[in-house]
């Protein structure tokens, strides 16, 4: 275990994926404090020399309290809608954590399909590469105003591993 964890210690590229969880209240609402902790801990492994990408979930729980939602939505189109609102708060949200360390955030949003795809796949390496060298730092989610089944079963999950593939 602990060659595993020296390997992560060491490692020059890192993706991390932040769940919904790490960025809501207890009740599920998405909470922009939380990110600051979490933007403290990556800009450290940054100054230490690693490239940082982050697959962000919280998309939908970030667009429920701008349309007036009490909660997060079952059914898919109000899913959707949320994502589509939310995904502005999100990365609006990143941005500010890392502002304070004069640092820009780029959005890539993929879905699974993108990434299965040739051609899509290149252009999100390079996008992704070119992001790391501009000293940005990627927030990756997956596109959920499209990408039906990764509403419903992935939240992320996934893509972080295929992302991992890409860095």
């Amino acid at each position: 275990m602990s060659r595993h964890r020296d390997s992560i210690k060491t490692a020059r590229s890192v993706v991390v994926k932040i769940g919904t969880t790490a960025l809501t209240t207890p009740s599920g609402m998405f909470d922009a404090s939380r990110l600051e902790g979490l933007a403290d801990a990556i800009e450290a492994r940054m100054k230490s020399g690693s490239d940082v990408v982050i697959v962000s979930s919280g998309a939908i729980a970030a667009g429920i309290e701008p349309l007036g939602l009490t909660r997060r939505p079952t059914d898919l189109a109000t899913k959707q809608a949320a994502a589509s609102v939310g995904q502005v708060a999100l990365v609006n949200s990143w941005s500010a954590a890392f502002g304070r360390y004069q640092r820009t955030v780029g959005q890539v949003l993929l879905t699974a399909h993108d990434i299965s795809m040739r051609v899509q796949h290149t252009n999100a390496q390079r996008t992704l590469d070119r992001l790391r060298a501009l000293h940005a730092v990627a927030i990756v989610n997956e596109n959920d105003t499209v990408a039906t089944n990764e509403i419903r079963f992935g939240d992320n999950d996934r893509l972080s591993a295929l992302v991992a593939h890409l860095v």
